[in-house]
């Protein structure tokens, strides 16, 4: 009788140490994004790593200096921003 061969588990567990009010962002953008954290973090080394010679930006000094220097209205909802700041620009000419 034919058997079908044990799943191998691919995954390896990894302990990382990341600031909570980041680890509690990523988890809610995860969750709106459908997808768990594990997995961002596994997507974001795969990026990081996949492609050799390829590098991924670091932001500016600058960048860094203004992160979470902006806090958004309560009910923002950027992409309708975006959208109307776009529709301004390009169809009010």
């Amino acid at each position: 009788m034919f058997q079908m061969p044990h799943k191998i588990d691919m995954n390896k567990k990894l302990t990382l140490t990341v600031d909570k009010d980041v680890v509690a962002r990523a988890k809610r953008y995860a969750e709106k994004e459908g997808t768990s954290l594990s997995k961002l973090v596994e997507n974001y080394l795969k990026a990081a790593t996949e492609k050799e010679g390829v590098k991924i930006r670091r932001p500016a000094s600058i960048t860094k200096s203004l992160r979470g220097s902006f806090n958004e209205p309560e009910g923002f909802d950027e992409k309708r921003a975006l959208s109307e700041a776009l529709g301004k620009k390009y169809l009010n000419g």
